[in-house]
């Protein structure tokens, strides 16, 4: 028998019965690939089975997780750091999609430089901002959902699995269409407004997934409550940036409140 170098207990087998650590290997080719193998490319384990997990159906994927099956399952939370930072990759690296939105706010008369450059950013950084909004989008599911006996860091992860699996609909579907309209700018943010009006849809298919023994109509009626409290917190967050933008600019001065006013040009 050999002691566990984490807690020093004795282990039988082939993880030790106390912390759960692996039997203690020598780190070596074969070492090395059977951690890929089983952490990215196996199909029954890992990345790659919860992407396709989540693809075939991600409400349910999701009600297996917080129900308690998760040996096989990627981590929610870090497979929507992964599946966010690939797709901030494409955006930025294959399709360009910062000078795009640059170019196209840049060419909006009817807006500020101020205005342009806070659109630019939020466009350009779409799946980092939501990843970062989780909590928020959290509150709003619970609060949508409430009297359905989940609790709010339980909705964290839904809310995980649900950007996972927008974010997937976003890199298969979306993307390929950008990259092809990319140099056509009216068509191209034409193209990336519409892909948000499937979100009502991606969420009642999710939610209906999750709680299969619901009907439709109670799982419409709670999506439409989840859109209304997230767009009402987007509406007061939006309030908040006017505010902060207006106030740096009376803090610096007559040059950065021209920044702020419509018509402006940046020099």
């Amino acid at each position: 028998m050999e002691t566990c170098q984490n807690c020093n207990e004795a282990i039988a087998a082939n993880f030790c019965g106390n912390c759960g650590q692996k039997k203690y290997k020598r780190i070596d080719k074969k070492y090395v690939w059977d951690e890929i193998q089983y952490t990215v490319l196996h199909t029954n384990k890992g990345f790659l089975y919860s992407v396709k997990n989540l693809l075939k159906n991600p409400g349910k994927t999701a009600r297996e997780y917080v129900d308690g099956n998760r040996v096989n399952h990627y981590k929610p939370i870090l497979l929507a750091f992964v599946l966010s930072g690939i797709s901030a990759f494409l955006s930025f690296k294959v399709i360009g999609l910062k000078e795009i939105m640059e170019n196209y706010y840049t060419q909006q008369h009817l807006n500020s430089p101020f205005i342009n450059d806070y659109m630019t950013f939020v466009s350009s950084y779409n799946s980092v901002l939501m990843l970062l909004l989780i909590p928020f989008f959290a509150i709003c599911t619970k609060f949508a959902f409430r009297s359905w006996g989940h609790n709010y860091y339980e909705h964290i992860v839904i809310n995980s699995y649900i950007l996972c699996f927008y974010t997937l609909f976003t890199i298969f579907l979306v993307y390929p269409f950008l990259y092809f309209l990319k140099h056509d700018t009216a068509t191209f943010t034409s193209l990336t407004s519409i892909s948000m009006l499937f979100v009502p849809f991606i969420l009642t298919w999710f939610f209906k997934g999750f709680y299969t023994d619901k009907p439709l109509k109670g799982i419409i009626g709670r999506v439409f409550l989840t859109l209304c409290f997230t767009a009402l917190g987007f509406m007061v967050f939006m309030v908040f940036i006017m505010i902060g933008g207006f106030v740096y600019a009376l803090i610096k001065g007559p040059e950065a409140l021209e920044y702020m006013k419509p018509g402006t040009t940046i020099n």
